[in-house]
């Protein structure tokens, strides 16, 4: 990762990792429904991944690759995607649950 960031925000787009850096200096609140990926270096060639996800309350741990190696989207891509759309979902239920019972 460049110097000054602490992870990227991703979100999928058409199948698209699409990315935003998060500053260090800035806010470490993960914006809710949004997966921030972070990277350290494990070796020659190897990274170790991290990816957190932002809940309504809190952010919570969702996946770690250690020691991935070139390209890891491809790796990466489809954990993300299915956490995104999967919150969306129950975001969407949940509104709707509360449109009913009110």
């Amino acid at each position: 990762m460049p110097a000054g960031v602490h992870g990227a925000v991703v979100s999928v787009a058409d199948g698209t990792l699409m990315a935003a850096w998060m500053p260090s200096d800035g806010p470490s609140r993960i914006p809710q429904g949004r997966v921030v990926l972070s990277w350290t270096p494990a070796g020659p060639g190897r990274m170790d991944v991290t990816a957190h996800l932002g809940l309504a309350g809190a952010q919570v741990l969702l996946a770690t690759w250690p020691a991935l190696r070139g390209d890891w989207s491809g790796v990466v891509r489809p954990t993300v995607a299915e956490v995104t759309e999967l919150h969306a979902a129950l975001r969407l239920a949940t509104v709707i649950l509360d449109e009913l019972t009110d």
